[in-house]
């Protein structure tokens, strides 16, 4: 496979200015699987001046051309969605099945906004004293920073590029450095299915933060995109705040998943199988905190603990493992932590709670007996731990379940009805009803409270790349 590992500036792939590089590691061997290019704030304002120039041809642009270079976009990942998944499996380490089933889904983010490009809603209407037409003109916001993580490298790529690259914005690209080769891969698709140069930048600048804050301060960027955790989130908002930058935020979460009583249990463990161990709990929607009810709680846990007993731990590329490794060493030991500070307050280990000799594994780990308010439920587990807490009435479920300062996702497991009743009741951006996954490019994505602002996906998604010109025209 041809790793590319360089910055992508102005139309080209070059190395960093100071010919600096950091190792991508693979988390399943640890071995180096490619060392790719530092950015220094030379390359980053280069990216910035190369955007900035190609925003005006670029936001000028038919709508249907920028929709059929992302339709384009969207068939080369079709034709290459093994070596799209490939990329994932050997730089994040998740388990094939996860990452065949994100490449799928990353690439859908470029069908959905190609039709998006072409539908951009305006408005012309009398206005009520008569005296003028009201016109409402939507354009492109301009130069886009788009900050990505580790988790879903693929599509956390692709559902900021496309909106973006639809609404006529020019990017620059900031992925995370555990996983900058997926998003190269992308930015080379863009550029094979014809995007002019400067439209689409490439960096990943060392130190981080502090060049990311530089290219914020710049006057030419005027949005930053951001997936990652809420603490970071305050202090790029703080950065956006000097230069009154909008931004759009997907922040961290902490998902309940609830089991009423008269759940289907076959629905509840199948849904929450999908809830928690999807990406192997790499997700800021997975599920984090179990709240289940004391008539159904003991035989949920028999089912959860027989169902997490038949998954398979193992290196990715073994398209028989259903739980692939952790990102990095670090990340493992983050998780092993946790559940070492869980069992400290009481929890007791059913399955799992082991960390693999060597590679970034971790077992797929049940809990019981866990404490609402103990670390582990107030902790984002990312990792494929399953912590979970008796309760007696559904007031309590409901209580317990908003007892967070997030608010990104949470899930209901019950009769319709009930069940219904209760996800009106969370506060949460997104819930999803007896069923383990809602992400769709179709739907708005994000959340409340300090899980983000704003929305990404559906036709909520390019909204937050265009903004409203009112025109009044004499009547």
């Amino acid at each position: 496979m041809n790793l590319l590992a360089d910055l992508f500036i102005d139309g080209q792939w070059r190395p960093g200015s100071d010919g600096r590089r950091f190792d991508v590691t693979d988390p399943a061997d640890l071995s180096t699987i490619a060392q790719f290019a530092v950015a220094t704030e030379r390359d980053c304002m280069a990216a910035v001046d190369a955007a900035a120039a190609a925003q005006p041809a670029w936001a000028a642009t038919a709508p249907r051309e920028r929709s059929e270079l992302l339709r384009r976009a969207y068939e080369i990942l079709t034709e290459e969605v093994e070596v799209f998944a490939e990329l994932m499996v050997r730089e994040n380490g998740k388990s094939w099945a996860d990452a065949i089933g994100e490449a799928n889904y990353a690439k859908e983010f470029f069908r959905w906004f190609a039709e998006e490009a072409v539908r951009v809603p305006g408005d012309y209407r009398l206005s009520p004293a008569g005296d003028k037409r009201i016109v409402v003109d939507r354009q492109p916001i301009g130069v886009s920073l788009l900050v990505t993580p580790w988790n879903f490298p693929a599509a956390m790529a692709t559902r900021k590029l496309g909106p973006a690259l639809a609404a006529g914005c020019t990017t620059i690209l900031k992925p995370a450095r555990e996983t900058p080769l997926t998003a190269a891969y992308v930015v080379e698709v863009l550029r094979r299915a014809g995007v002019p140069r400067g439209v689409v930048n490439l960096v990943t600048p060392v130190p981080t933060g502090p060049l990311v804050k530089r290219m914020i301060d710049r006057p030419e960027v005027r949005k930053l995109s951001f997936t990652g955790s809420t603490e970071v989130g305050r202090e790029l908002l703080h950065a956006c705040a000097d230069s009154v930058v909008s931004t759009s935020m997907e922040l961290g979460g902490n998902a309940p998943l609830v089991v009423l009583p008269g759940a289907d249990l076959d629905t509840a463990v199948e849904g929450a199988l999908l809830a928690k161990m999807r990406n192997g709990g790499s997700a800021c929607t997975a599920a984090n905190r179990f709240y289940v009810h004391s008539s159904v709680h003991d035989e949920f846990v028999a089912r959860m603990d027989a169902a997490l007993a038949a998954v398979s731990v193992g290196p990715g590329l073994d398209r028989a493992n259903d739980l692939g490794a952790l990102v990095s060493v670090a990340e493992r030991d983050k998780v092993a932590d946790l559940v070492r500070t869980a069992v400290a307050e009481g929890a007791t280990v059913v399955r799992g709670g082991r960390s693999a000799a060597r590679g970034a594994f971790y077992d797929a780990t049940l809990l019981t007996g866990v404490a609402h308010g103990s670390t582990i439920t107030t902790t984002e587990i990312f990792g494929p731990v399953t912590a979970v807490v008796r309760f007696d009435h559904v007031d309590d479920a409901v209580r317990m379940a908003n007892d967070t300062v997030y608010g990104l996702m949470a899930y209901v497991f019950g009769e319709e009805r009930e069940a219904m009743a209760v996800a009106r009741r969370l506060e949460a951006g997104m819930v999803a009803v007896n069923r383990g996954v809602v992400s769709d490019p179709a739907a708005p994505f994000g959340g409340v409270k300090q899980s983000g602002l704003g929305r990404e996906g559906g036709s909520e998604g390019i909204l937050e790349f265009l903004e409203e010109k009112y025109i009044a025209l004499t009547a």
